[in-house]
């Protein structure tokens, strides 16, 4: 076979070598596409358990103080999911809240035995995406 002269053209190994350069360029970026994905996912499960945490803080604290301490639930599913006078948004579906008020000594910190009370107590929500703790808050409140 004969070559004309004048006749441009790539050859086999020009179009080899476009293609590495290529695939070097292409697999970091999508690498940083997938772990910027899942760092936003990530943060947004965080956002919401704060945000959830946040709320289940200030339903306790603007309740009436109880005495003996307290342990609730709130499961993720279905919506609205509810609890006496008390409604987790629909945003919330596969999350799940675990709040406890425990009396405690406030010059050790030690929990206290029921009946026990000094007018203090530590409030604690743990904040479950599926079955995963995604945020643990606590706080302390006063009987005034």
């Amino acid at each position: 076979m004969k070559l004309i002269t004048g006749q441009k053209g790539q050859t086999l190994v020009e179009v080899l070598i476009a293609i590495v350069i290529l695939g070097m360029v292409a697999v970091p970026f999508l690498t940083a596409l997938s772990v910027s994905s899942r760092a936003i996912m990530v943060a947004d499960e965080k956002t919401a358990a704060e945000s959830l945490a946040r709320a289940e803080l200030e339903y306790v604290k603007n309740s009436d103080y109880n005495w003996t301490g307290f342990h609730y639930e709130l499961p993720g599913t279905p919506p609205p999911l509810t609890w006496p006078n008390h409604t987790l948004d629909a945003c919330y579906v596969g999350y799940s809240v675990n709040v406890t008020g425990v009396p405690i000594n406030s010059s050790t910190g030690d929990p206290l035995s029921p009946g026990k009370d000094l007018h203090i107590q530590k409030i604690t929500v743990v904040v479950y995406h599926g079955n995963k703790a995604v945020l643990t808050m606590s706080t302390y409140r006063m009987d005034r």
